[in-house]
């Protein structure tokens, strides 16, 4: 008797656990559908940006700014590289939070420089993370869920003020990036110095090419279009980071409400045979002492 009660027991335990990872894909799956609209609208005006910054670098030829080349003095004597690792809150979210940490360490063993330098997280995972292997954390963000270009736009300010200034060499960004729904992958941004993409020479061209005339001249045009750019790419980044975590989310909770399905088909199953023999032990006892009172 007690062991079945005991597994009906279990049995409702596993069944209270599903329904809560039910309720958590659900959510999961609605947080994921707002934030792939938002991160597949801003992809194109990030791309876009960058196409113009690169068809300009073509025609003004080398390209000179702060934001590219650094500041003009140099950079101070005391400058270290700057990191921001992007992590979640929030666990339950599968390899996630596993990927992103694994990638940021091989990036500090390998470059001393920025385990050295200026280390900056969003997220309580990487916080505990860095904490738990006694990396020293700057300055920890919070953004939360669905982050505002106003947010981003301040904290890439920020950074290229710190750059163009010379108390940064570098600013690299460690996020997750948003490939598709089955698959993402953890990167490291080169946020500072920026590198717009250049156009491949050697392969020949197909077809009639667009020729584009800049107005006003080329510094002045990159005062513009190389911050916008910063700031696009940082903000795709979170906005690539957030789906990231919630599509991971949503399959892990799927993964266990369908693993809480199958174990409690199992104890069910389990249940039935204890009861059955529990049965008829019963029924053998009464027998037994029906032919024993013969």
């Amino acid at each position: 008797m007690g062991k079945t009660r005991e597994i009906k027991k279990r049995i409702k335990a596993v069944g209270n656990i599903k329904r809560i990872t039910r309720t958590m894909q659900m959510i999961a799956t609605s947080k994921f559908s707002r934030a792939l609209i938002k991160a597949t609208a801003t992809k194109p005006y990030t791309e876009g940006v960058f196409g113009l910054v690169t068809e300009l670098a073509e025609t003004a030829g080398n390209l000179d700014h702060p934001l590219i080349n650094g500041p003009d003095a140099g950079f101070k004597p005391d400058a270290k590289e700057l990191t921001l690792l992007i992590t979640s809150d929030r666990g339950l979210c599968g390899p996630y939070n596993g990927n992103l940490l694994r990638v940021a360490t091989n990036h500090f063993k390998s470059n001393p420089d920025a385990k050295n330098g200026r280390i900056e997280v969003v997220g309580k995972k990487g916080v505990n993370f860095l904490k738990f292997n006694k990396i020293p954390v700057a300055t920890t963000h919070k953004i939360g869920d669905n982050p505002s270009f106003a947010q981003i736009e301040r904290l890439a300010e920020e950074f290229m003020d710190r750059f163009t200034s010379g108390e940064v060499t570098a600013v690299r960004v460690i996020y997750m990036r948003f490939i598709s729904t089955g698959k993402q992958a953890p990167e490291v941004l080169n946020l500072l110095p920026l590198k717009p993409p250049t156009a491949d020479t050697s392969a020949p061209k197909s077809g009639p090419t667009l020729q584009y005339e800049f107005s006003p001249s080329g510094p002045e045009l990159l005062a513009e279009l190389l911050p916008s750019t910063v700031k696009a790419s940082l903000f795709q980044a979170f906005n690539d980071a957030i789906v990231s975590e919630h599509v991971a989310r949503m399959v892990a909770m799927k993964a266990a409400t369908d693993n809480a399905g199958s174990m409690g088909k199992d104890l069910t199953r389990v249940y039935n045979r204890a009861r059955q023999a529990q049965i008829t032990t019963e029924l053998t006892e009464i027998i037994s002492g029906a032919a024993a009172l013969e």
